[in-house]
């Protein structure tokens, strides 16, 4: 019998191909037989595996909002055979590729309302969360928002466009908090940053900072190299959701794992959350050991130029925090910490 420490990357992946067949699947969920779903042991996949799906609105045409949110739902159909841990929808989903926008006082809601309704449902049928972007209001006040639901089909929360255009504000989009929030769901730490966001860094730090390991970024444009660069510059999963293709799920180190295109109009992979970002130098010593202790538990990649690496558990039962503590290596973000501290002292 096989020995559970000597599981490969080749039975991992084994599995992983069973999803699409209806099989205990790496999502941590079955289907049955009427289309629902309902939670089994989590033992058949990595504990911190997340499998995120996320839609792109190319291609999609509707007259009214509820046309738009049949379609998108439609397209989210699509993504469920992966059984995805959470979904990431386009910027205002609903109105985004309407001719006509109705005025905001008609169509913002207080969610959960008749928009978010729909899309609570199907996280509930499908036992997931779902990341809901649409206007909300708040008393006299509207927003560009993103609503959070849970597996349960409950409205955690929303996290609101910081930074909207001078033509959204125009028409009565107020600006959200600067300090955006960070959702908890049962497999980590995320939050959302929307659109026009990007030119900006600070609500990306502040999130990273506040320990968001995934960041959405609904959006109605692609969105290109700065987002491949946030990625890596905050060492987080990036995950866009836009109006025109790509549509992508971007690693920690800034490289696509996975982008839509012109036959697939949405992505659903797997991201593996034990994994360290680590600056080589001096922790690069220590490899060879590592290697030879660990052998294929650990994905151990280099990037050379940069003086970067990555150390990945492909185990159930091997963390990386303790790989890292047994061999005396920091992560980036705590060794770049470290040297701020001891040159701050200079500046006292």
């Amino acid at each position: 019998m096989k020995d559970k420490k000597d599981l490969t990357r080749r039975d991992f992946l084994k599995r992983s191909a069973t999803v699409g067949l209806g099989i205990a699947g790496t999502s941590g969920l079955a289907v049955a037989s009427h289309g629902k779903t309902k939670p089994i042991a989590r033992s058949d996949r990595l504990p911190r595996e997340v499998w995120i799906a996320s839609v792109s609105l190319e291609g999609l045409e509707a007259r009214t909002p509820e046309e738009m949110i049949d379609r998108i739902l439609i397209r989210m159909e699509k993504t469920a055979a992966y059984q995805p841990d959470i979904i990431c929808l386009p910027e205002i989903v609903p109105f985004m590729k309407l001719s006509k926008r109705p005025p905001l006082s008609e169509c913002a809601e207080v969610p959960p309302g008749p928009i978010t309704t729909r899309f609570t449902d199907y996280a509930k049928k499908h036992h997931c969360y779902v990341v809901c972007p649409t206007y909300t209001k708040e008393r006299d006040r509207f927003y560009n928002s993103a609503v959070i639901i849970n597996r349960d089909g409950i409205v955690m929360g929303e996290s609101r466009k910081i930074r909207p255009t001078v033509t959204e504000m125009e028409r009565g989009i107020i600006p959200g908090p600067l300090k955006p929030p960070v959702f908890k769901t049962d497999f980590g730490r995320i939050g959302v940053q929307i659109c026009f966001d990007v030119n900006w860094r600070g609500g990306w730090q502040y999130l990273q900072q506040s320990g968001a390991e995934i960041i959405f970024w609904p959006s109605a444009f692609g969105g290109g190299r700065m987002l491949n660069a946030y990625a890596w510059i905050n060492q987080c999963y990036i995950v866009t959701s836009t109006r025109p293709d790509p549509t992508r799920i971007i690693d920690i180190t800034g490289d696509d794992l996975a982008t839509s295109g012109r036959f697939k109009h949405w992505v659903c992979t797997s991201i593996n959350l034990e994994k360290a970002f680590i600056h080589l130098w001096p922790y690069v010593q220590s490899f060879n050991a590592l290697r030879a202790k660990y052998g294929r538990q650990l994905d151990v990649t280099v990037y050379g130029h940069e003086e970067w690496a990555t150390i990945e558990s492909l185990l159930p039962d091997l963390r990386v925090s303790d790989v890292l503590q047994e061999f005396g290596i920091a992560t980036h973000k705590e060794h770049i910490s470290q040297a701020q501290k001891m040159q701050e002292k200079y500046y006292e």
